[in-house]
This record gives structure tokens, sequence and C-alpha cells, in this order.
């Protein structure tokens, strides 16, 4: 009986589906090739379709002289950097702006001109392909990607597919495979806009810089409407990146460069970013217009996804618009720290802004930018619009083109709404307003949809974390723990004014309100030394779960430094008065006039800023800052996982706050809020204005983290029930190496024991890295680190390839070599008393040790690997005798796994079969065959009888030639090739019948002659 599967094959030819159905050409790969049967490449290292290029130049810019043109091409063709990413900077541009040229005219004057490689206006007029199976060939590495996409000839575009019947063909294999293919054939990513990766259900897209977890899905195939769970998350992704329009606007608009100067990232719009975007400008256009109200609308994005991002491509765009007529676009912030933030994410950003923006330094610079005709891109403070002296600001322009991008436009407690609505209107009375917020626009809130408008496009924090594009924020209380007295507890009035870091020295009158009091009661000495011992015993015991940075959130400046002392005071060595060292920092504002203890941590901007690179560099040796208005906003950290609040914060300030721990990094599971102050009642009223779903992504209570980890733990206990490892935490270290292999045979008698023990400590180890340190983790954690040890022993020693899962995270491995102090990797072999094996010997002195082992189904799970991998290894080389040791070994341990036999009986059958396949191995030597030769001896079914009546001489003389015949015509690409391989056929059939082999077996021996050439002819053709 043959059963129906799914195999890569069948993703391809659905992907290929897909794009016809968008209107794009398709054509096979070996076709196209250099030998092909319509070559359109003069080798296999053309990555261009070059014909293709040069007809598409010529049509599109019909008015440009042939020579300039072939200037241009010259220009597109050459790689003129060793760095993969420079070469693809340079291309983009000229991709999405043209390429300058110049030439004569025939009254002899020189002109400047912009040849274009794609028409983005008339969709049509380009060349649309898609091509599978597109060999590349560099040096001696031969690669050959699943799908290109070709816009003119570019091959703009890459997909590696896996099977999504094979669960060890996942997309991380192939995101690992994209790189592989830019260090083997780097020329073909110079031309690479979109990378893409599937199995067929799942599917990601990134760039060529972007890292793992900065592989995203595509949800709309409209661009508007998230496709239902139901339908193929590639099928999705291609519609909907992939469509004409779609792709032309995500290539001109929506990719940039970051540039700081160390380094370029290479970013691409998320599918949120880019509906928000457009959905901005059509509200912009009919904003501006004539009979616009100027209200452009509001774009609530949570923290974490990308706000600032969606702001510069929604700049970029906007600008190129033609109703726009090259607008002015005015920043608004209304701290200078955001507008220090805001500004730099747009400075990184200068190729797609096509000009650079520049900062308002004071009221009267503001003015002069202003009063420019058209174009620029101003960055400014709300308070350069403020009254002076009770002077409003002067009419600057009255031009309609001007718009304001207001960052966090309901921060209404800084009177953010009036002060914008009544004076900006009197210096430009035509702008019109859109805001970019995190957080919602609060129910009682009226001001700012009268200002800006309604709602754009809204992405929730359900939405990011479905997505990817941020991870869950836990919350946990540890104000019970401190043991204050009652009277010392500190009482949150809810109607405080929180003064902010400017405001401390210039408002005294808000320095004698509740604020003032609360600030006295929350800095007392008694209780920042407990806290702060507090800090340090929980972090440390953070980092040895997970490594990564922490920020402590104080009230007050002279908190902040107070606080600093008391830390450094318990771990001398965290500090240093040199910037580029130490543990922790205080980052604060301040003045020469500032107390004398506080001037160590005054800063200035330029100080600030190397303090924030090492705050970003996961790698430096600060892992901890003191804060408390600096960098709570727009400060964009990853590895950041662990948040100390000990300030009362509200509404969007406090959800602002605790974002900073939300951002994507590696496998990081979470991020942490520690609340000292009490501050649960404003995360339930901040989290009022979200929606349901939203609010169970966002403050979570560390309670459900440690519930799901008692859940999970007494799953793993239960399963060692009966078991004694009490040694494997006190005893010495060979008794801990020794308990091992007993625990492994545990776990394997039990019914379905080792899927179970892989998978529950898996999960059971990843709510452990969260609810670390509550008591209740710390409680366990030496039996986590015996549950770990097992697992990893189980996975390393009994695993049979074909059957992994994805290893534990980055965080989780961590548990192990530091939380709980367990060795991660324990060699079995040497537990058990057995020297390690050579796999490809399997000597009998071996198989006799592994017969006398103690450890029954141990045994026979270290000796159903090593011949798993044999089998593997001998895969590669000898189709027919991997198959029918692979057949034989599956019908063993079936046999097995339904108790027909028991493990005595199995481990004797698999040492037999071990015998077996030494002695096939020993056998081409007898015959004086090589090791292909013998292949293909075994290929021609020389057992059976009507085979043998032939002779051992005459079928090695056959498997000579056959590897002679197969060796010299197997070219590039024959196995895709239909041509090369029917004539591969029809010699490989001559061949059989010179030699007298039964006929009536030709036919198959022919098949498996074909598919052994397959298996070694990679290693033939270069």
């Amino acid at each position: 009986m043959t059963i129906t599967t799914i195999t890569e094959s069948i993703v391809e030819e659905a992907t290929l589906g897909w794009f016809k159905d968008l209107g794009y050409q398709y054509l096979l790969g070996p076709d196209i090739a250099c030998d092909g049967v319509a070559p359109e490449r003069a080798s296999y290292g053309d990555v261009v379709l070059l014909k293709r290029l040069q007809t598409a130049m010529i049509a599109l810019n019909p008015n440009i002289p042939v020579e300039a043109l072939e200037d241009a091409f010259e220009k597109v063709t050459r790689s003129e950097s060793p760095s993969m990413v420079l070469n693809n900077r340079k291309f983009h541009k000229m991709l999405v702006d043209g390429i300058d040229v110049e030439y004569r005219l025939d009254d002899g004057r020189i002109v400047g001109d912009k040849a274009w490689l794609i028409d983005y206006e008339n969709l049509e007029r380009n060349d649309w392909l898609v091509v599978n199976q597109f060999t590349v060939v560099e040096g001696q590495r031969n690669r050959r990607p699943d799908v290109v996409v070709f816009i003119n000839g570019l091959p703009l575009a890459l997909i590696e597919l896996k099977n999504p019947a094979d669960e060890n063909a996942t997309i991380k294999g192939a995101f690992n495979q994209f790189e592989t293919y830019k260090a083997d054939i780097s020329s073909i990513f110079q031309y690479n806009e979109l990378l893409v990766i599937s199995d067929g259900t799942e599917a990601r897209a990134g760039t060529l810089t972007s890292g793992w977890e900065w592989f995203l899905p595509w949800r709309t195939a409209d661009g508007e409407t998230i496709a239902s769970k139901g339908v193929p998350e590639l099928e999705v992704l291609i519609k909907g990146m992939f469509d004409k329009h779609r792709f032309l606007d995500i290539v001109r608009h929506f990719i940039l460069f970051e540039d700081d100067g160390k380094k370029v990232i290479k970013k691409i719009a998320a599918y949120h970013q880019y509906h928000a975007v457009n959905a901005a400008l059509v509200a912009t256009v009919k904003a501006t217009s004539p009979s616009g109200d100027k209200r452009v609308g509001v774009v609530w994005h949570t923290q974490g996804a990308g706000k600032s991002l969606t702001m510069v491509f929604y700049a970029g765009k906007i600008i190129l618009h033609p109703a726009m007529e090259n607008p002015t676009l005015v920043l608004l912030t209304d701290r200078n720290d955001l507008d220090n933030q805001l500004f730099d994410n747009f400075a990184v950003a200068q190729d797609l802004l096509r000009q650079k923006p520049v900062q308002a330094e004071t009221r009267a610079h503001l003015k002069e930018l202003l009063k420019v005709a058209s174009g620029g891109i101003i960055f400014t403070t709300i308070q350069k619009f403020l009254p002076e002296n009770g002077e409003r600001l002067p009419l600057l322009s009255d031009r309609r083109n001007i718009v304001v991008i207001a960052d966090e436009a309901h921060r209404s407690q800084y009177d953010f709404i009036d002060g914008l609505a009544r004076n900006m209107r009197d210096a430009l009375p035509n702008a019109s307003f859109i805001g970019f917020t995190g957080t919602p626009i609060e129910k009682a809130d009226r001001s700012t949809p009268a200002v800006f408008g309604n709602y754009i496009s809204i992405y929730d924090i359900q939405q990011a974390v479905q997505d990817g594009a941020t991870v869950r924020i836990f919350y946990e209380s540890r104000l019970a723990k401190l043991e204050l007295k009652e009277e010392e507890r500190p009482h949150i009035d809810p109607e405080f004014e929180e003064v902010t870091e400017g405001e401390e020295e210039n408002v005294r009158d808000r320095l004698r309100t509740k604020w003032a009091r609360l600030e006295a009661m929350v800095g007392t000495e008694k209780r920042l030394g407990l806290i702060a011992k507090d800090i340090v015993d929980h972090f440390e015991q953070r980092l040895d779960v997970l490594d990564g940075k922490g920020m402590i959130v104080g009230m007050s400046r002279r908190i902040c430094v107070d606080l600093y002392n008391a830390i450094i005071q318990l771990r001398p060595s965290w500090h240093n008065e040199d910037d580029d060292k130490g543990f922790i920092k205080v980052i604060m504002t301040g003045s020469a006039s500032d107390p004398l203890h506080f001037q160590p941590h005054i800063r200035n901007k330029e100080r600030r800023e190397k303090i924030k690179q090492r705050m970003k560099d996961p790698t430096d040796s600060m892992k901890l800052v003191i804060v408390r208005d600096m960098w709570l906003t727009g400060f964009d950290v990853p590895c950041l996982h662990t948040m100390y609040i000990d300030k009362p914060m509200r509404g969007h300030g406090l959800m602002q706050a605790i974002a900073r721990v939300n951002r994507v990094f590696k496998d990081k599971p979470g991020g942490l809020v520690v609340d000292y102050l009490g501050i649960a009642d404003e995360l339930k009223k901040a989290l009022a204005d979200y929606t349901e779903s939203a609010r169970s992504e966002t403050g979570i209570p560390q309670e459900e983290a440690v519930a799901i980890m008692l859940e999970k733990y007494e799953i793993v206990s239960a399963m060692f029930h009966g078991f004694d490892y009490s040694l494997f935490n006190a005893g010495t270290p060979a008794q801990r190496v020794s308990i091992i292999p007993a625990a492994i045979e545990h776990i394997l008698v039990q019914s379905n024991g080792k899927e179970r023990i892989l998978q529950t400590v898996t999960e059971l180890s990843r709510a452990f890295a969260l609810a670390v340190p509550h008591e209740k983790a710390l409680e366990i954690k030496d039996d986590v680190g015996f549950f770990q040890a097992v697992r990893s022993a189980v996975a390393k020693n009994t695993r049979v390839p074909g059957k992994t899962q994805e290893e534990l995270d980055t965080a989780i491995r961590q548990i192990v070599s530091k939380a709980v102090s367990s060795d991660q990797v324990i060699d079995i072999f040497s537990a058990a008393g057995l020297k390690k094996p050579d796999i490809s010997i399997l000597s009998d002195e071996f198989l006799s040790e592994v017969q006398k082992m103690p450890h029954r189904n141990l045994a026979l799970e270290l000796l159903h690997k090593l011949l798993n991998d044999e089998i593997k290894s001998r895969s590669k080389k000898n189709l027919v005798q991997s198959r029918s040791f692979a057949e034989m070994l599956e019908k063993t341990i079936r046999r097995y796994q339904n108790r027909t036999i028991e493990a005595t009986q199995v481990i004797l059958e698999l040492i037999e079969l071990a015998k077996e396949m030494r002695e096939a191995k020993a056998r081409g030597e007898q015959l004086g065959l090589s090791e292909d030769e013998e292949a293909f001896y075994d290929a021609l079914e020389v057992n059976d009888s009507a085979v043998k009546v032939l002779g051992d001489e005459v079928l090695r003389t056959l498997a000579r030639e056959l590897v002679e015949t197969v060796r010299r015509n197997a070219t590039i690409d024959w196995t895709v090739r239909e041509s090369a391989r029917a004539k591969l056929r029809t010699m490989v059939r001559r061949l059989l019948r010179k030699y007298g082999y039964p006929p009536d077996k030709q036919e198959k021996a022919t098949l498996t002659v074909l598919e052994q050439a397959e298996l070694l002819c990679k290693d033939w053709v270069y």
C-alpha cells in the first residue's frame, strides 16, 4: 500500500502556482542555464539575467542614449566592495532612486539624467519572472535556492522551502540555509530585497541582515485584513507581499538601511507598519487638501512594535507623494530626551528620507526653519511653541503642506493638547496633525481626537505578541517582602502630581506638594537599604537564569543617587568612575549647582550617549542602570529583561515605562516588572484602556508563571516517583554522573517516557526562567537541575536522527549551566562504563559490552541511536544498503514497541544487525571495488537469483562502467533536467543489455541506479 504524503516539491509547486496567479511568468532554472534548452545565462556564476535587464533598461529609458545606458548597466552589474551589505545598499539606492547618468546633447551641452531599473507607476512595463531550482556556482560552491523572484532580470527575492511533513525540516533550517548561501554564493545577495523562509505552513520574511528573531510573518493577503488561521501562512505572505503593486511599494518605500557609523542594518516594514503608513498616507492627502479638516488621525501601535520605525516609513513616503508638493514635516515631542531619541531614529535613515533631518535648537532657530518655502524635516519640542513672556508665536507659514507629527499625542499631563491646539494654530494655521502613540487614547480624553482625529491604525499587545513582534510582560510585587512597619509603608495618593526631572529645581512650589512628602517617605535610608539588598539578590539570581540587562526606576534624583550608593556598598566591584567600565550607572541630568554627591552621575549628552551604547550592547559588562525619567520612553534595548519600579507612576507613563522590557531578543521568554511601591492598581487602571485581549498579555502576575512551573514540576516529579536521585546534588562527581544512566533507564521503561521527558522538562524550564527568583522557583532549582541533566542526556545520547526537536533556547541552557549548577552534557557511555565507539566499526568487543549492560532499555536506546547514525552515514553513499538496514532496524524496533519482544531480545537482534552492517562494509574491499563502485554493485540487486547467474566478475565490471558513465554525464542540474535524465536512463539500459542483465529486471535496476547516481553526483559535479 502506498501512503500519500506531502513533500517539499509539492510546497514548491504550490508556491509557483500562487506566483502564476499573481501574473508572474514561470521558468525552470535548468532550462535557462547556460547549458539549458533556452539559455539566459552565460555561466552558472551569472545571477542577473542580463538580456532581460538590458531590454528593460532600454524600454524604460527611451530618451537616454545607448552609451549612457551601457554605463548605467555597468554600474548595476559591477561589485565595488568586498562587503555584501554595502554592495546591497548601493544597489538598493540605484533601484529606488535611479542611476545618475550624463550624456551630450546634439547642441553639445552635457546634461544629467536618471536611468531607471523599474517602472514603479506602470506595473506591466516590468518583466515579472519566478524561477525554481536556480543553481549558482561560485568558486567551488554549488548552491540551488528553491525559488528566485526576478524583476527585469534582477534577482530581488529568494524563497527557501522545507517539507511540512518532516518534523526535522523547520523554517529555522531554512534560515540557516540562507546563512550558508550568504557565505557560498554571496553574489546573488548583492541584488536581494527580500528573503522568505517557509515549510508550507509557517512562513516568515526578513532582509539580508535580519537575525532569526526578526524574520516575521505577514498576516494580510490584501494589505489590510488579517487572514484567518486556516489559510497557509505561505499563501498569505506571497499574495500579500508579492502582489505586483505591493511588492514595488515595499521595495521603494518600506526598506531602509540604518547606518550609525559603525554598523549598517537593513530593515523592512512589518505588515502592521505597511498598512498603517498607507492608511495614514491616504488620510494625510485628504486632510491637507483644500476641503480637508487638517486632522489626519492617530496611529496606535503598542510599545515595542516599532512605532518610531513606522514614523520613519511614513515620513519617507509622504515626502515623495506628488499631491503633497514637497511637504515640511514637523516632528513634535514633549521632552528633550524624547526629541533626541526620535531624531536619532530618523538621522540613521537618511537614505529613505532623501534629506537630513534638523533639530530646532532654540525658538529663533525653529522660526527660521519653518519659514522655508517647502521641504524639510524639523524636530522640536512642544515647549518651543508655548507662550514666552505672554507673547504668542507669530504666523510662520500658512502653507497647507505642513504636517505636524506628534509622538505620544495624548500626554495631557504636560498640557500637551491645550498647548498644541492654542499655540501652534497661531504659527501654522493650515498645518495638518497626525499622532503616533504606543498607548490607547483614554476614554475620557476628548482633546486628542479633536486635534488629531480618530484612529487610523491599531496594533495591540496581543497581536504583537502573537506575531513575535514583542514578548509578554510579567509582574511581580516585592512590597510585602520588605517587612516595613505599616506606618513606614508609603501611601500613594491617587491625586499626586508627578514632578519631572527638569522641574525639580525650576518649579519649587510643586516640591511642597504630596509628591515631596511621598518622596521623603520613599527615600528613607532604612527603606533604600532594604531595597538595595533585595535588588542585588534578585538581579543576580535573574542573571543566573537569563543573561541581559536590568533597569531601576527611582522617584527622584536624590533617591537614585542614594540607592546607587547603597547598592555599591553591598557590591563594591560593581562601581567604577570610568564611563567605559562598571556594572551599574545612574542616568540623570543636572548642573554644576547640584549637590557635590550628584556630580559623578551628571554627564553631558555625549557621555550619556556612550553609556547608552554600552547598555544596548548585550555583551557589555554594564548590566544595570538607575533612572528617574530618562530612558523610560523611546529607549530600545532588546536584551533588557527586568525593570524594578520604585516610583509612583500611572496611565500612559506607566505603560510606556514597563514596555522597555517587552522587546524581542534571541530566546528571551518574557520581560519582568518588579514593583516595590504598590503600582498594581495603577497598572490595572492603565490597562483598562486596552482591549480585553491586550490586557491578557501585559502585567501578567508572576504567580501565573509560578503556577505553570509547579504544574509541570508535579508532572516531571511523578515520572521519577520511586526513584532516589538525592545523590545527584549531594554525592561526589562520580556518584552524580552514575545516577544519570539509572535515571534514563527509569524513564525509558515508562510508556512514551522519552517523548514525555523531552517535552515536559522543556516546558518546566521555560516557566522556571520566568519565575526565578520567586521563592517557589528557588525551592525546586536543584530538582530542575537534575531533570534538565536527564533531559539533556536523553536528547544527546538516545534520540534517533530524524526525530529531533528544536533544542532548548539560550535562556534555558543558562538555567542548567548557572542557576542550578548541573552538568548539561553527560556522556552516557562513560557513565555506563563503556568506551565511546567508532560507529563505523561497531567492534565485537563493544557489542559484547553493550550486551552486558545492566540498564537494558538504555543499552537498547544507545545501540538504536548508533545504528541509525551509521545508516544515516551510509545513506549519503549507498542507497540500497541504507534502505535495507533501515527496514531491518525499523522492523525490530517496532516489534519491541509493540512489546512482542522484550529489551534483551531486541539487543541481541540489533547486535546481529550491527555485525551484518560491519560485514557489508568489508565486502567492497573483498570484491576489489571502490566505495562508489560498491554502491552501484548493490543497486544491481546482486542477490536476486536471476541476476546472480551473471557472476561476480561480470557484475563488478558492470558496476565499474556504470560509475564511469554516470560520472562522465552527470552535469550540473542533471537531476532536474528531464532531457539529461532521459539520456542517462538510455545509457544505463544500454549497459545492462550489453552485459546480459535479465530483461524483466532492467527497469527497476535502471531506476535504482539513477537514484544511486543522484546521491553521489553532488560530490562529482563542480
